[in-house]
């Protein structure tokens, strides 16, 4: 799975009713679990490993609070994070209440969460769906990193948010670099 994904140039999903579509096509053609999954990933910029190790009971010690966030650590950097979910937070409270799973996105096999490569199978198959092509489980992460920047323009922030080292890395990551030159390149004549 990661081997194929790093063969195509996953994207952010750039317009929003692509990003509409992407949830209709998951909850249509997938299950309440894939679109609370795309859910997370879109508004919090976590990475798949860190969405799939969340726990129901996380979402529920959040009801009596009135900022719905939690700590992590993440797996990859293994630094502390504070997650916010307020904005999706009764969505994903209901998809939690009716879990019998100790995991948030629990697998059919056994118990223990999805794994990536079934995160990947059902974005691609939502993907084909909504018409998006180059899609694959950074697709979330990017997505977020992409409009978190489009409405703030705050490199530095985000940068801090996705733990990465230097402001160009973010926003290549999420693909403003490329976009920018691009549409500097559409107007450029000698």
């Amino acid at each position: 799975m990661a081997k194929k994904e790093h063969l195509i140039d996953v994207q952010p999903i750039r317009r929003k009713s692509q990003i509409e579509d992407m949830k209709w096509a998951l909850k249509r053609h997938c299950s309440e679990r894939d679109y609370i999954l795309f859910l997370i990933g879109i508004n919090t910029g976590l990475r798949v490993s860190d969405i799939l190790n969340l726990r129901k009971e996380t979402i529920f010690k959040l009801k009596s609070k009135k900022r719905k966030e939690f700590q992590i650590r993440e797996g990859k950097t293994k630094k502390a994070r504070a997650i916010n979910i307020t904005a999706i937070f009764n969505e994903v409270f209901t998809y939690a209440s009716k879990l019998d799973s100790q995991w948030l996105f629990p697998s059919r096999k056994g118990d223990k969460p999805i794994s990536k490569i079934q995160v990947y199978r059902l974005l691609q198959k939502a993907g084909e769906f909504a018409g998006i092509e180059a899609i694959g489980t950074h697709t979330m992460r990017k997505t977020f990193g992409y409009h978190f920047y489009k409405k703030t323009y705050n490199v530095a922030m985000l940068q801090e948010i996705l733990n990465h080292s230097h402001p160009k890395i973010t926003l290549t990551y999420i693909g403003i670099s490329k976009e920018e030159t691009d549409n500097e390149l559409d107007n450029f004549s000698l």
